[in-house]
């Protein structure tokens, strides 16, 4: 699972019990060279599961020195396309969709485009809750800060 030349950044975001509703991000970061693991965790507020899971990507490629590079890996293919497939065209139509719609969440597009820039950056798609031990880990994180957040605000 360890790469040696860069790091791997797992991330996901949560929300519950409704979607939209509290959302919260989480992200596991494996180091290059010791493989050593870190995780992270926030609790966002109200959002969707799309602001959970762009600020679930933005959270942990933050936290990737720039210039590195990473392979961030994520259940949700709406982040990744954004990242490898999307940006293009939606930048050339002047930030418009492919039904000639503003491009939804573009504050954090923006952000996390960013970071993807000041990094190398490449994409990993998984199946979600389908045995992969680190995006399972990210998805317990996320969960994890929505319930010290309901847990605190009760």
């Amino acid at each position: 699972m360890t790469n040696n030349s860069k790091w791997i950044a797992y991330t996901d975001g949560a929300c519950a019990p409704s979607n939209p509703g509290p959302a919260a991000w989480g992200a596991v970061l494996i180091e290059p060279g010791s493989g050593a693991e870190s995780d992270h965790y926030g609790f966002i507020g109200h959002g969707t599961n799309q602001i959970a899971e762009l600020s679930a990507a933005i959270e942990g490629l933050a936290r990737v020195p720039p210039g590195a590079a990473v392979e961030l890996v994520s259940d949700s293919q709406y982040v990744l396309k954004g990242i490898s497939e999307w940006r293009a065209g939606w930048e050339r139509k002047g930030w418009r969709n492919s039904k000639g719609e503003p491009v939804a969440n573009l504050g954090l597009w923006k952000q996390l485009f960013v970071l993807v820039d000041a990094r190398k950056v490449s994409v990993r798609w998984v199946r979600g809750h389908n045995g992969d031990r680190c995006n399972e880990k990210a998805d317990a994180l996320a969960n994890k800060a929505l319930a010290l957040q309901a847990r605190s605000a009760a």
